[in-house]
């Protein structure tokens, strides 16, 4: 039970970094944690104490198995997180180039 609180936690300071900063390379860091924190979360769902893969061979038909699904979409979620967060930084680079500035503030008042 420890461990899904300190999951939510690490949820909480990603999202505390995400509304209270102004950078856009903060933000971007801030919406990995909480994406890293979801693939926490969901690695527990599935673990069980003292399970084994779940590959039945002769002697394991008794035994305790881990659930695969949640493996399975932490692995499909860490390639669309990455996708995700390349395109935030390639949005935030031509931001950059454009504006001379990561600030979001003064990218609002800026007209153009």
């Amino acid at each position: 039970m420890t461990l899904f609180v300190l999951c939510f936690i690490l949820f909480l300071v990603g999202m505390y970094g995400v509304i209270t900063r102004r950078n856009m390379i903060k933000i971007i860091l801030g919406l990995c944690i909480m994406e890293y924190s979801l693939n926490l979360f969901f690695v527990l769902i599935g673990y069980v104490k003292n399970g084994v893969a779940p590959i039945i061979t002769k002697g394991t038909e008794q035994a305790t198995f881990v659930d695969p699904l949640p493996q399975a979409m932490v692995l499909t979620v860490i390639v669309i997180g990455l996708a995700t967060t390349a395109m935030l930084m390639a949005i935030a680079i031509r931001l950059y180039r454009k504006h001379n500035t990561f600030d979001i503030r003064e990218i609002n008042t800026l007209k153009g």
